[in-house]
């Protein structure tokens, strides 16, 4: 028995010597591209935009890179994730799609930027401060395009990224300011707001190629049947310089189908 206890004892000396000797050799910071707080104007409010850059933009100060603009673009909702999934996508031996930028569009009060005016008085009632997407929209439009443009080594190439109220506004950008963007992935759109009324907007009228995504997961018959009815809608003015997608995930939910459908996206509106 006492043999015992000092050979626990023994390896247990060991073992802190032997982790008493591991060193913190160096120590910095993890960096994936920068964070921003920038002044709108349009929107009397600071914003916060965080910015992934891909590994050939800090070895290349003269290469241009395409852009994914995305909705729900906190550190703590879909930043992360999308653009380990560009990361991702951009290697070599997958070539998915090319080295991107991603700007992601932290929130505020995202009920209030991704809504339109709603007549419903429960949706006024549950959220009070719902209707101003179209001052968000010329935040896009007149203050975080051409900041982008001027302060990073950017192409024309525009991508939106919007699920449930984000799927929303970026449907309701589609089809009103069609040409903000080239490539239109839209997941889970919340078009149930104001009783589907944006369903039934006449689309503006655009002469650029555009690619667009619509995704959808086992959401209930509502989110299902409208993610597929925009999709009609769009099939029906469908022109020759437009790719138009749809998938059903029928094994994903509201919670979860964005990452999947992000990437099927991208194998659809880039792969080559």
């Amino acid at each position: 028995m006492i043999q015992k206890v000092i050979k626990i004892l023994l390896l247990l000396v060991f073992s802190n010597s032997v982790m008493a000797q591991t060193e913190v050799l160096s120590k910095s910071k993890l960096t994936i591209g920068d964070k921003i707080e920038i002044e709108s104007k349009l929107l009397n409010e600071k914003r916060i935009l965080n910015i992934y850059l891909p590994v050939g933009y800090f070895k290349d100060s003269i290469k241009k890179y395409p852009v994914i603009y995305l909705l729900d673009g906190s550190i703590d909702e879909d930043f992360i994730h999308i653009s380990g999934l560009v990361q991702f996508g951009s290697f070599s031996w997958i070539n998915i799609l090319p080295e991107t930028i991603v700007v992601g569009i932290a929130n505020v009060d995202r009920k209030r930027d991704f809504t339109f005016p709603t007549s419903v008085k429960e949706h006024l009632k549950e959220f009070p401060t719902t209707g101003k997407s179209a001052n968000f929209i010329a935040f896009i439009e007149k203050e975080l395009q051409p900041f982008i443009a001027k302060n990073y080594n950017c192409t024309e190439s525009k991508t939106l990224i919007g699920q449930s109220l984000g799927g929303l506004l970026a449907t309701e950008i589609l089809l009103k300011k069609p040409d903000l963007f080239d490539n239109y992935v839209i997941i889970s759109p919340s078009l149930w707001w104001n009783e589907e009324s944006l369903l039934g907007f006449e689309p503006t009228l655009y002469t650029t190629k555009k690619s667009i995504y619509i995704g959808v997961g086992k959401e209930g018959k509502i989110m299902e049947r409208e993610a597929k009815a925009l999709y009609e809608k769009l099939k029906k003015i469908k022109k020759k310089n437009t790719n138009l997608y749809f998938n059903f995930f029928e094994k994903q939910n509201h919670g979860d189908v964005l990452h999947i459908a992000a990437y099927d996206a991208f194998e659809k509106i880039f792969k080559k």
